[in-house]
């Protein structure tokens, strides 16, 4: 028998009252995602991304359809299990960081194993991890000590620190210059292909979406195409990214 799919959408919809108008941010989609797979949502702003990443982390609820995530109906659990979920299987990269300001970047990396529940000293590779993407000599600072592209990495660092089954990035490369934006993505490509996360990532750029194994186009609350793509600067076998 075939394994699941980590993640599965039916007739997805979530609409919005502003004011005394509807808006339909999702229109019944239909998504699904494998084990391991790199997938990339590709659509302009008001496409119904952002909200598809709020509903797919268990942060909101679906006006209707289904959403099951690693084998669990997120309508039939309980707040509680959604936390657990979140905090056992899930990594985040906000769009706006969401970054504890009263805290060092360390700090804010820290906390998140806190919460797994997850204790000791940081371990090598994720050292090297902040060595490539440039931040290893900023983590004592806090935030407002920090640039955009700075917060950025320490937020991509805090996501996946926990090497989470799932990462889940909404405009992981936004804040980043086209070199940094090309580490991070190859980071994150040799995260999925040696650890095997299951990585989703929401752009509206085109160059950061041919880094994944698949891109789906979205606009007006709909999945208009996918397809598959030839893996961007793939990592020779034998020859780790760190």
């Amino acid at each position: 028998m075939l394994n699941p799919p980590i993640i599965s959408t039916r007739g997805l919809s979530k609409t919005y009252l502003a004011g005394d108008v509807y808006v339909y941010a999702l229109r019944g989609v239909d998504l699904e995602v494998e084990r391991g797979e790199f997938v990339c949502l590709v659509g302009p702003s008001g496409s119904g991304k952002s909200t598809l990443f709020y509903i797919l982390g268990g942060l909101m609820a679906p006006t209707s359809g289904s959403v099951t995530v690693s084998g669990k109906d997120l309508s039939q659990i309980s707040d509680s299990e959604r936390t657990e979920l979140r905090r056992t299987t899930i990594g985040f990269v906000f769009q706006k960081y969401n970054l504890l300001p009263s805290l060092t970047a360390l700090d804010n990396v820290e906390l998140a194993r806190d919460i797994a529940g997850i204790h000791g000293p940081l371990d090598k590779e994720f050292q090297d991890i902040l060595r490539l993407i440039g931040i290893s000599g900023r983590m004592n600072h806090k935030p407002s000590a920090l640039s955009g592209g700075e917060q950025q990495r320490v937020a991509i660092a805090r996501a996946i620190v926990n090497h989470p089954a799932i990462l889940l990035a909404d405009e992981p490369t936004g804040n980043l210059d086209t070199e940094n934006s090309h580490v991070v993505m190859m980071v994150l490509k040799d995260l999925n292909e040696r650890l095997g996360q299951t990585i989703l990532v929401i752009t509206h750029d085109q160059e950061v979406a041919s880094y994944a194994h698949r891109m789906i186009h979205m606009r007006d609350g709909r999945i208009e195409t996918a397809e598959s793509r030839q893996r961007h600067g793939a990592t020779p076998a034998g020859a780790p990214l760190f």
